[in-house]
């Protein structure tokens, strides 16, 4: 089986490069399944909507995963609790709409896919114990008794928590990559246990940017001008960022890992 899972999808021109080259992408990789995090999908970088949720299916995605900004838009409080394929975060307050975790079959339905959704405690929203969650799932979806594959979405902001999240689930998931900080990492490999990792996959959005923000109004912002306003996307060319991963069907766990930088202005 082969999977792409892609970083933070980034206001207009993360959606754009998206539709422009998902499709092609899954025919000439033979793509299996799709995920990508989609919690920055909306215009204005925050959150994401019913409308974009379903262009999102419609081109392939199969399963979108979030972070700290999936209640930004408030329809997803009401859409999330129908549509079984957005998650948030698992390790959110008891009680939050949706859900954190889910089983899905591939298209062929002879495989069962387990897809995680955690989000860090560090520098993040009040959550629950990120791995005291993560340790509760591993009970309840072990891999080649409950699914045949796992993948993990640990969206995160310090990369000792995302490598210790990396190397908790080595050995019981097929993939754990981290996301949020919207600038892929170097460090794609897979652990000694079979895990497919890297510690932040990127983003899908114009890279001339501060972390996918206007540049020219970030930095008013980090001056203190009195003419910068509220953050707002950069909307040039967008890339698509993050992985490929091939499997061993009999074991669930990773063959090969590939990064993935495709268009825009970062060069892999």
């Amino acid at each position: 089986m082969n999977f792409l899972i892609l970083g933070d999808i980034m206001g207009a021109s993360g959606r754009k490069v998206l539709t422009h080259k998902l499709p092609n992408l899954i025919r000439t990789n033979k793509i299996d399944f799709v995920i990508v995090n989609g919690e920055n999908a909306s215009d204005d970088g925050r959150g994401i909507t019913k409308e974009i949720t379903e262009e999102f299916f419609k081109i392939g995605v199969d399963v979108i995963t979030s972070g700290n900004h999936i209640w930004d838009k408030k329809e997803t409080i009401d859409f999330i609790e129908k549509e079984n394929r957005l998650l948030r975060p698992a390790n959110l307050a008891n009680g939050s709409p949706g859900r954190g975790y889910k089983i899905y079959f591939s298209k062929d339905k002879k495989f069962k896919i387990g897809v995680v959704n955690l989000m860090g405690n560090i520098f993040m929203r009040k959550t629950e114990d990120v791995f005291k969650t993560a340790n509760e799932i591993c009970k309840k979806m072990k891999l080649k008794r409950d699914v045949d594959f796992l993948f993990v979405d640990f969206h995160g902001e310090i990369t000792s928590e995302k490598m210790a999240a990396g190397h908790f689930f080595d050995g019981q998931a097929t993939c754990v990559v981290g996301t949020h900080t919207h600038v892929p990492t170097a460090d794609t490999r897979i652990l000694e246990g079979g895990t497919a990792y890297q510690t932040d996959i990127g983003m899908c959005g114009d890279y001339n940017s501060v972390i996918g923000m206007n540049k020219e109004n970030s930095i008013k912002r980090f001056l203190k001008e009195k003419d910068a306003i509220v953050h707002f996307p950069a909307e040039g060319e967008g890339t698509l960022s993050g992985v490929i991963v091939e499997t061993n069907n009999e074991t669930g766990l990773a063959i090969k890992i590939t990064r993935l930088i495709d268009g825009g202005s970062l060069v892999n």
